[in-house]
């Protein structure tokens, strides 16, 4: 399996080799040459493997359809390593809850940092290492995070051999939790770094950086947003999971909401539905900050400034430019990478905005993709919170409430599940919890009191130079 930029640089690249690069040269991201295709007899053995194996199986089985530079025993090592009860707090991993008229919730916030991100973060963390053990080489981690990233990155990657990881956030806009998760950790490969400014500043520091080639050899940089094409794949694995677990046989369909910001969530369900798992639908879910959802009813794709992007309390998708929105527009465009270098590397500089409201392959993405879209406001959240709560005893965060007000409007037949993405455990946002409920959510023991605990932050504005010379004086 070879990778390819879908900016359309002539490089194929190996799994190992754009595992520990980033961004492409011409600053596009990698995807495969093409995607497996999973037949009713392969969908049959994945249904079996989950089933008398468990999830660490069905990731392995999965992941080889796309690796093939790890040896097979080592890479089924690395997923048994990092899909254990111990870590998920439970041997299901990702568990379906039904909420009513099938509609499900899939967990997927039961890791080290009670959010969804973890799903991906671990295996990265334990493939960085793996890699650079086998390169005897290190590397030097540059991320962005608008709250969930940031502190699955850390945790994951703490104690690492080879490791360091320099993490962007935006500064005061994260809950006081997310903050506290990432800035009391006081690893010496851990370094948080808070910038003035809104996770798109962040976003584009990193891209900043990882464009710059001298530099990023230099100082080894690597990425572990979900622009790195690894942590997008581990993220496939659970859509199987959630399907394997609400159908019987491989003749029925389902369909998935996924609360997103960035697009990487709802990306990895496009990838997985590309592999021919029967989806009906892929249903986006955005707050107010709804560039995503404007693109899939009428196909402008419109980039908010700083001062546009609003403050939400569902605050990880406070993002008005979707990072791997291009992979799937990449797709939509008959894979031309040369007309997605010009939407994304021309027009978006230009322009702030492109247009694909006439084109042909817009008219049919809705049917040819599946995808459909809704917004949420922080009344729907508070409303969703509240109902959830009164009618089903479950309480969910802020992010999960956008995609469940969403999957609501969107869950037309009864015959084919509904599975919401939870995003997030509550606690990480227990203000707004609190707020809609009267009273704070559950607090797991081992996070009791973390926003008392000693912080390391570095504060600085939104400046490429004032990160890199960071970078430089922190790998001396």
């Amino acid at each position: 399996m070879k990778y390819l930029s879908n900016r359309g640089h002539a490089d194929r690249k190996q799994f190992c080799d754009i595992l520990l690069e980033g961004l492409a040269p011409d600053g596009g991201l990698y995807l495969p040459e093409h995607y497996p295709q999973v037949d009713d007899a392969m969908l049959t053995r994945l249904r079996k493997a989950y089933h008398e194996q468990g999830y660490a199986e069905l990731a392995f089985q999965i992941l080889s359809l796309y690796i093939d530079d790890i040896p097979a025993a080592d890479l089924k090592a690395l997923c048994a390593k990092t899909y254990t009860a111990e870590v998920f707090g439970t041997g299901e991993i990702v568990p379906l809850r039904h909420l009513e008229n099938s509609l499900w919730l899939e967990a997927l916030s039961n890791g080290p940092t009670l959010a969804f991100k973890d799903m991906a973060m671990q295996l990265l963390g334990n493939l960085f290492e793996y890699e650079l053990g086998r390169r005897g080489e290190q590397l030097n981690i540059l991320g962005a995070t608008s709250g969930d990233t940031g502190s699955a990155a850390e945790y994951a990657m703490r104690g690492k051999a080879g490791v360091r990881v320099f993490m962007t956030s935006p500064h005061g806009r994260m809950s006081a939790f997310q903050q506290a998760q990432m800035f009391s950790l006081q690893d010496e490969n851990i370094h948080n770094i808070a910038i003035e400014g809104v996770f798109d500043d962040c976003q584009d520091i990193v891209k900043a950086v990882s464009n710059d080639h001298a530099f990023k050899h230099k100082y080894k940089i690597g990425t572990v947003n979900s622009i790195n094409w690894a942590r997008l794949l581990a993220q496939v694995v659970y859509y199987f999971a959630g399907y394997i677990q609400a159908t019987e046989t491989n003749d029925q369909k389902v369909s998935f909401t996924v609360p997103s910001g960035n697009f990487g969530n709802v990306c990895a369900g496009h990838v997985a539905r590309m592999m021919g798992l029967p989806i009906a639908k892929l249903v986006v879910a955005t707050n107010e900050n709804d560039v995503l959802d404007e693109f899939f009813r009428t196909g402008v794709y419109r980039v908010r400034g700083s001062a546009d992007t609003h403050e939400t309390s569902s605050p990880s998708m406070d993002i008005s430019k979707a990072s791997n929105f291009e992979r799937f527009v990449f797709d939509l465009l008959g894979r031309d990478g040369a007309r997605t270098k010009a939407l994304f590397g021309d027009a978006l500089s230009k322009d702030g905005r492109f247009d694909l409201s006439q084109d042909p392959c817009f008219a049919d993405a809705a049917a040819k993709y599946g995808f459909e879209s809704g917004k949420s406001t922080h009344a729907d959240r508070l409303a969703t919170i509240r109902d959830n709560y009164q009618r089903h005893g479950v309480t969910i965060d802020t992010h999960t409430a956008d995609g469940v007000k969403v999957a609501l409007e969107h869950h037309q037949d009864p015959n084919v599940p509904m599975i919401v993405l939870e995003t997030a455990l509550p606690i990480k946002f227990a203000e707004t919890i609190v707020e809609a409920l009267g009273h704070a959510p559950e607090r797991p023991a081992k996070f009791a009191g973390i926003e008392d605990l000693p912080k390391r932050v570095q504060v600085m504005p939104a400046d490429v130079d004032l990160v890199k010379a960071y970078i430089e004086r922190h790998c001396a």
